[in-house]
């Protein structure tokens, strides 16, 4: 089964960054962050997000500990997920994100030097990578 769009998340307790992706061209682009009260996102904001991008998929990441064992961010990570699916009846997938807050520091530090790295757009970049190697797992 394809997936034509893919929405990104990368679950904070503070702040939530969202990516597009696409399928076809297996790549992805930061949208926003948005805040979150320990954990709990405004919902209708999301809402808003899923009318306006209408995906066919969502990716969550799940951020493990170095040595891949889950922790409680795991856990609200995953019951984040399992929200998204209940409210909006998507299909909901999580991926392994390690690696992710470093990568996307290291490549907006490529893009922009220190003046891009805020915090949302830290969040929004590691949404991208949530979703690249969504579909690096996919199709490697």
């Amino acid at each position: 089964m394809s997936y034509q769009s893919v929405l990104g998340f990368d679950y904070g307790t503070k702040s939530i960054g969202i990516a597009i992706g696409q399928e076809l061209t297996a790549s992805a682009r930061p949208l926003m962050s948005i805040k979150a009260v320990d954990g709990i996102p405004k919902w209708e904001e999301i809402g808003k997000i899923i009318t306006e991008w209408q995906p066919d998929l969502i990716v969550v990441g799940l951020p493990l500990n170095m040595d891949g064992t889950e922790q409680e961010i795991t856990l609200r990570a995953k019951k984040f997920g399992n929200r998204l699916n209940g409210r909006f009846g998507i299909k909901v997938v999580t991926q392994d994100e390690r690696l992710t807050t470093a990568d996307a520091k290291a490549r907006l530090f490529e893009m922009g030097g220190y003046k891009a790295l805020t915090k949302g757009q830290v969040d929004a970049m590691s949404a991208v990578l949530i979703i690249e190697s969504y579909f690096e797992n996919q199709h490697g």
